[in-house]
């Protein structure tokens, strides 16, 4: 047997089949929060220590919300020795041992295993449980199905929890695990009340468990719905479907005495209690030195989204008493205000979800293990792998969900309780670089509802939508929104090759464009440059041109100027042409200081000057005669080049001077860099503290700040960090890219934050998923489903590297290998069918395939001369 010592260093190893890319010891579990759940769904995560916390499945952010007494808890014996029963989860941190009753952790009165670690590459996640004192180590395997390409079975609504057993002894083991969750259907942790909730026991193919539902609360409420905890397989199970209504909190006492026993379970009378709780317990007999494992499924639906402009004066079917003109039997069509989920059309019932689920769950998990497999093993640094894998995580939060008729929308991100900034806001969606390349159809879906819904007959832009999309628009336009949308248009009409996406939404987005030559408006004078009101995601209006703006109007021009060509337009092509050279030309000469692009701030005469619906804050004196407040100035701004960024990744090419772009880049590197915070005065929120590092949003090394800036220029947030990493590494300063991603990922380290959200105004913040952008970066990816072209960066410094790749509809590796005077290319598609004509190296050359396409499991091989 193993010395005490031996088994307290003991730590259970992980799934050999999952790929690791991130361990977490037991000095940073604290904040990890991996969400587990599908896109458009919400999620629940599972924590650093094995418990599951933050259930934001009820439409809406909860963070901290935990059911009570909702956990999992293991039995476990061996021969006439007494039986071990332990929650499955690791011990609870010493900064979370006090409060007024002692202890506020959930379930914090339940015997814990005294080691735990953390294993992840998103969406898999792993809790290695040990203790000298238990028989068995334990491994928690926590997922949903991610697939690259398939939106459908990366939209689950449910959480997937495998709890393998491994026997430490030389003798037989008796166990079994055992999963209590409370029918809170009714609350969401802020508002709403449990009434009459119910359990059932149920059986079906494969499956056996809970369902949960309500009897009570009003099948219109946002807070109704159903929840199922299953285990999967032919197992043995034992089942509660209430506890013991006892006083002075027997219940869980009756409860924990009732597993001890045996490690199963005898049902008890909930006796009219609104908040049952369900409890299952698996058993299982575990060989010497060998391992069982059993699987639960818990799933929900809850069908009843609304929107995020409510109509204050809309009737609603608010209890079961106002249900009748029928509204509520008819999923609450009286309620303007619902817009409903995508996914509860999919599904009949929370039960619906575990029976369509649990028969694809061997193939759902190798699909994820293999996308996965592909992706760590590419040769990419892991900082970046890292923080592009986990910012996806975004897609499957609060932050994002997708309408009863299937579109998807975002907020900018989560509050605690409610949803943050509404509306797919334009100038903080254009960053993000994430979702094209993952699933093409959804973004496509919002380029749809920008050009489609929210643009006016003059080409103004609503940046934020309201919802429904039937009612008013907002009818406010954002400068870097319009632009930069324009640009993501091009990005995912070539992604995508959707031509009659092109032909239906064109002539849109040419009067977008159009739209900066209003009266009044951006570019009024019609020069190339902008130099009127520009409302931007700084959440002020910048007056005067500025490299911004400037940068993303060049990218709005050149992706026009492509666009045009390709509809025959070629007079508007010529004319967005002329007017990028020209600004280009203007904004090189004179906003550039040799050191970084400057905003030069122009003072408005006469606030008719300014178009209707260009100004949005009210905080501008525009017609002050010192100037307009809140403005750039001489500041070196972090994200400055954000236009060119976006036009790199769409194949554009360089907005502005080359050479002054990498000097630009060396500057922001050198005076918004900062090794540590210590020295740092920040008059607003602090997302970098003490002895962590970051890029500052500005700084003023020339002097000349203006005596009140705009809001955030002393702050630090990761996605204007990421625009300016990916910069870097598009103009090939790589090592200064990853230092600054590297930053980024040593702050969501899982002891001071979880590594999966990173905030900005709300957890999960969608400007973050501009991640992506550095693998497509550092790949040279580009894809073209309009001329059936893909082009990579051609490997520098090795004879053979691998990469992976992604068009939002399909996912591969590229292997190049450099033989002399040539490189020969495989190309091999795992999921999808690849359109594909042609091969491009960039710098090096080209070559053509015979079909015109790949299916999935095929691979291409190229052989292009050096």
């Amino acid at each position: 047997m193993d010395s005490r010592n031996d088994k307290e260093k003991r730590v259970p190893k992980t799934n050999p089949l999952w790929p690791v890319l991130t361990s977490y010891d037991q000095k940073h579990l604290t904040r990890i929060a991996l969400p587990l759940g599908g896109i458009g769904t919400g999620t629940v995560s599972l924590g650093g220590r094995g418990d599951l916390r933050d259930w934001e499945i009820l439409n809406r952010p909860a963070k901290g919300f935990q059911p009570d007494k909702t956990f999992f808890a293991l039995y476990v014996k061996s021969g006439q020795a007494p039986a071990v029963v332990r929650a499955l989860e690791g011990v609870i941190e010493p900064g979370q041992y006090e409060g007024a009753s002692g202890s506020t952790v959930p379930n914090h009165n339940l015997p814990r295993f005294r080691k735990c670690n953390f294993a992840a590459a998103y969406p898999l996640g792993q809790v290695l449980l040990s203790d000298p004192d238990v028989p068995v180590d334990v491994r928690i395997e926590g997922f949903n199905p991610l697939v690259p390409g398939d939106v459908d079975s990366s939209s689950i609504p449910m959480a997937i929890l495998r709890f393998v057993l491994i026997n430490k002894t030389s003798a037989p083991l008796t166990a079994s695990v055992c999963g209590t969750l409370a029918n809170f259907i009714g609350t969401d942790g802020e508002a709403g009340k449990s009434i009459g909730n119910v359990n059932v026991f149920r059986t079906g193919k494969g499956v056996r468990g809970l369902f949960m539902r309500s009897e009570g609360v009003a099948p219109a409420a946002e807070q109704w719905g159903t929840l199922a905890l299953a285990a999967v397989g032919d197992v043995a199970v034992t089942h509660r479907t209430g506890w013991a209504k006892l006083s002075w909190f027997d219940t869980l006492r009756d409860f924990w005495d009732d597993l001890s026993e045996d490690g199963k379970l005898e049902n008890r009378l909930d006796e009219g209690v609104d908040t049952p709780h369900g409890s299952l317990a698996v058993s299982l007999r575990i060989p010497p030195r060998g391992q069982k494992s059993a699987t639960f499924l818990l799933a929900w639906h809850f069908p009843n989204r609304m929107t995020w402009t409510p109509l204050k004066d809309a009737e609603t079917c608010s209890s079961p008493a106002s249900c009748g003109d029928g509204c509520c039997g008819q999923k609450s069509k009286a309620d303007p205000n619902r817009v409903g989920n995508y996914y509860a059309t999919k599904y009949t019932d929370a039960w619906d979800v575990v029976a369509k689920t649990a028969p694809l769950l061997k193939q759902l998990e190798a699909r994820t293990v293999k996308f996965l497999t592909a992706f760590c093993a590419a040769d990419l640094p892991k900082v970046v792998k890292e923080a592009a894998l986990y910012n996806v995580s975004t897609l499957r939060t609060q932050t994002c969900f997708r309408t009863e008729d299937g579109r998807f929308f975002g907020w900018e991100g989560c509050m605690d309780k409610s949803g943050c900034c509404w509306g797919s806001c334009t100038h903080v969606w254009n960053y993000e670089q994430t979702t094209p390349y993952w699933f093409i159809d959804l973004a496509c879906s919002m380029r749809e509802v920008e050009f489609g819904h929210e643009s006016e007959s003059n080409g103004l832009m609503s940046f934020r939508a309201n919802l429904p999309l039937a009612g008013p628009r907002w009818k406010h336009a954002a400068a870097d929104g319009q632009m930069g949308t324009i640009m993501r248009f091009y990005r995912d009409w070539q992604v995508s090759g959707d031509n009659d996406m092109f032909r239906r939404l064109w002539p849109n987005v040419r009067k977008a464009l159009e739209f900066a030559w209003i009266p009044g408006g951006w570019d009024a004078d019609k020069d190339g440059v902008m130099e009127g009101c520009q409302h931007n995601t700084m959440d002020v209006e910048y007056y005067g041109p500025n490299p911004q703006m400037g940068a993303l109007y060049l990218g709005a021009l050149r992706a026009c100027q492509e666009m045009a060509r390709f509809a025959g337009e070629h007079d508007f092509a010529a004319t967005c042409g002329q007017l990028f050279e020209k600004g280009k030309t203007w904004i090189d000469a004179n906003l550039f200081n040799g050191q970084y692009y400057e905003h030069q701030i122009r003072t408005v005469k006469d606030p008719y000057d300014v178009a209707p619906g260009l100004q949005v804050s009210l905080a501008t004196d525009v017609c002050d005669p010192s100037g307009p407040i809140l403005q750039l100035g001489a500041g070196c701004l972090v994200d400055q080049l954000v236009g060119q960024m976006i036009s790199h990744v769409a194949g554009l090419g360089h907005l502005l001077d080359p050479a002054h772009i990498r000097t630009t880049l060396v500057s922001i590197l050198k005076y918004n860099f900062r090794p540590n915070m210590y020295g740092h005065f920040n008059h607003l929120r602090s997302f970098v503290l003490n002895e962590e590092a970051g890029l500052l949003m500005a700084s003023y090394p020339l002097g000349r700040r203006p005596k009140r800036p705009f809001p955030y220029w002393n702050e630090v947030m990761t996605g204007f960090e990421y625009t300016a990493a990916i910069n870097m590494l598009q103009e090939g300063m790589v090592a200064q890219g990853l230092k600054c991603i590297a930053t980024i990922r040593a702050r969501y380290d899982g002891a001071k934050r979880s590594p999966f959200d990173e905030a900005e105004c709300g957890h999960h913040y969608a400007r973050a998923m501009a991640a992506w952008g550095a693998v497509l970066a550092l790949t040279g990816f580009r894809y073209s489903g309009v001329d059936k072209t893909m082009t990579f960066a051609p490997a520098k410094g090795a004879k053979t590297i691998t990469w992976f790749w992604s068009n939002g509809a399909a996912y591969g590796t590229v292997t190049q290998r450099n033989v002399k005077g040539r490189v020969e290319v495989a190309l091999q598609v795992l999921h999808g069918t690849l359109a594909l004509r042609r091969l491009v190296l960039a710098g090096v050359g080209e070559a053509r395939t015979r079909t015109g396409s790949i299916p999935a499991g095929g691979t291409a091989k190229f052989v292009i001369d050096k």
